[in-house]
């Protein structure tokens, strides 16, 4: 079964407070390949292994049908340096 960038977005939006989301599909529109940045707040003291691992928890039934998956996941007040960084 594809899956598609609501069904992420659905996921992601129920097991987190999203201040920004960006889903990519890579995989020319077949539904097997994702990218995401994720934004949150609860993402604040953590390390970027231990953001991953929630995402991958919060995620685990739709990376099951995924051939690939890649996320970037910041907070707040690193996604805002990141932005005013990348121009």
């Amino acid at each position: 079964m594809p899956v598609t960038i609501e069904d992420l977005e659905q996921a992601i939006r129920a097991a987190f407070p999203v201040s920004h989301l960006d889903i990519e599909d890579q995989s020319s529109g077949c539904g097997s390949s994702y990218a995401i940045l994720l934004v949150s707040e609860a993402f604040e003291g953590k390390t970027t292994l231990a953001r991953h691992r929630l995402i991958n928890q919060a995620l685990k039934q739709e990376i099951s049908h995924l051939h690939a998956f890649s996320q970037k996941s910041f907070t707040p007040a690193q996604y805002a340096a990141h932005q005013a960084k990348s121009g």
